[in-house]
């Protein structure tokens, strides 16, 4: 027998928890509650565990975002959506930074509603939980081995289920520690050639001379050192897929190389005068700005053509807050099994300041971040003060970017700013101008007032 999706309606006007309770309720796939207010909401959620709930953002004593941000602190895993007026979009904004995964407009047309509904079944019919962990088996939010609840990373899960029915080539951008080997990895696994190997290199913890080498293997006797023959990555991952992570910073003759598998399947090793076949599903990644690249030619753009058949952007954590109470109790589990220490969770200040935090680096950085805490928390609930100070510095917001600093002057704040853009940037100028959404002769000359320097 299939399951319920449970749902809970929250509104002060009781004619709007009738109608939902009525028209909603008759669907045999669904079990309604409803609730006229924030604290009887929480209330009876501790003896219905809705799948989903539907909140009034303006209702008295606790309105929708207060209910919103308190479900979030007990339920990170609930999927909840909003409902506001068009005088009131606003508010709908402040929602979805708060972790709502959508919101509708009232009066509201039950067949928006209905397709709402159908898109939060759908999100969560698309998790697989092979290979997790029993927290994510439990509640629903891991697909493959991707954690993310967000209507972003729903929209990646569709793209990873369409792209991995097919051959192409796949090109997966984001900032650093967003989870792009996960998505690789994802694709892998669903695909036909789920069974063969997945092997992945970052290119940019190879010299130029050993790239080539690891690619496409050598043989004996091809430079010093080279004692034996050597298979390459295209060879060992074959009828499988190869991932290269980090693929803008190849030479111009890897990238020349890699050009002539894609266009032909064949390839030689180095000090081979044998052509090989390859057949290998590849998937690059990058965290830089490989148009821009292109664009000052230290990226063949015949190539980027070729790589950027299919493209997915994975979303840094900042612009998924909601997922940020799943991630950290995902990783609360995996750090105190490891450990074997007793602690049952988050206090709801210590929640609170990890929602508040920007996290530059990403679901690496708060993986981070909770382990510190479970290896030198003394106390069954992780406080504030188990968190490194970093996460207690005051944050500046400038330019669309956060910076986390203990500076006193707005010219020691500006100076830290651009240099952590810079460093965040690689010290492409350009770049960072755009970022920082001023001239490039405007970066010129703040980089001479406070004396940056690129390091060496």
């Amino acid at each position: 027998m299939v399951e319920k999706t449970r749902i809970l309606f929250v509104d002060d006007e009781p004619a709007y928890c009738r109608i939902f309770s009525k028209r909603i309720g008759k669907d045999p796939r669904f079990l309604v509650e409803t609730a006229s207010g924030g604290e009887e909401a929480l209330s009876l959620l501790e003896q219905f565990p809705a799948d989903m709930v539907f909140t009034d953002l303006q209702m008295p004593f606790m309105d929708g975002i207060e209910l919103l941000t308190e479900i979030k602190k007990r339920y990170p895993y609930m999927f909840v959506l909003v409902l506001t007026g068009l005088d009131s979009t606003a508010q709908a904004v402040k929602a979805m930074k708060a972790g709502a995964y959508d919101y509708l407009l009232k009066p509201f047309d039950f067949e928006v509603v209905e397709k709402a509904i159908n898109t939060v079944c759908a999100h969560r019919d698309a998790c697989n939980f092979s290979n997790t962990t029993d927290y994510a088996q439990k509640r629903g939010f891991c697909f493959e081995n991707i954690i993310g609840q967000d209507r972003k990373m729903f929209e990646i899960y569709e793209r990873i289920n369409q792209v991995s029915q097919t051959l192409s080539t796949v090109l997966i951008t984001g900032e650093s520690g967003t989870g792009k080997d996960l998505i690789a990895a994802a694709i892998h696994a669903k695909s036909a050639r789920s069974n063969g190997p997945f092997l992945q290199v970052n290119c940019a913890a190879l010299s130029n001379d050993l790239i080539s080498s690891e690619l496409f293997g050598h043989e004996k006797g091809a430079f010093t050192g080279a004692v034996s023959r050597k298979k390459g990555l295209f060879e060992q991952a074959e009828g499988g897929t190869l991932f290269l992570d980090e693929i803008g910073e190849i030479s111009m003759s890897t990238q020349m190389a890699l050009l002539r598998v894609l266009e032909t399947g064949k390839y030689l090793q180095v000090g081979g005068v044998e052509t090989l076949t390859s057949d290998v599903r590849l998937i690059c990644a990058t965290n830089t700005d490989l148009d821009a690249a292109v664009a000052d030619k230290r990226f063949r753009d015949d190539l980027y053509y070729r790589i950027n058949v299919v493209s997915i952007n994975a979303p840094p954590l900042r612009k998924r807050p909601s997922d940020i109470p799943l991630l950290a109790n995902y990783f609360l589990e995996r750090f105190r099994n490891i450990t074997g220490k007793i602690i049952e969770g988050f206090t709801a200040e210590a929640m609170e300041l990890l929602c508040a935090y920007k996290w530059p680096g990403n679901c690496r950085e708060l993986a981070n971040m909770v382990e510190y805490a479970v290896v030198f928390s003394r106390n069954r609930m992780l406080a504030v003060d188990d968190f490194p100070g970093l996460l207690q510095k005051p944050s500046v917001e400038m330019g669309g970017l956060t910076l986390n600093c203990s500076s006193s002057t707005l010219a020691e704040v500006e100076k830290t700013l651009i240099i952590q853009v810079l460093g965040d940037k690689e010290w492409n100028l350009k770049q960072a101008a755009e970022a920082l959404d001023i001239a490039r002769g405007t970066l010129y000359s703040k980089m001479d007032k406070y004396n940056i320097r690129k390091p060496e």
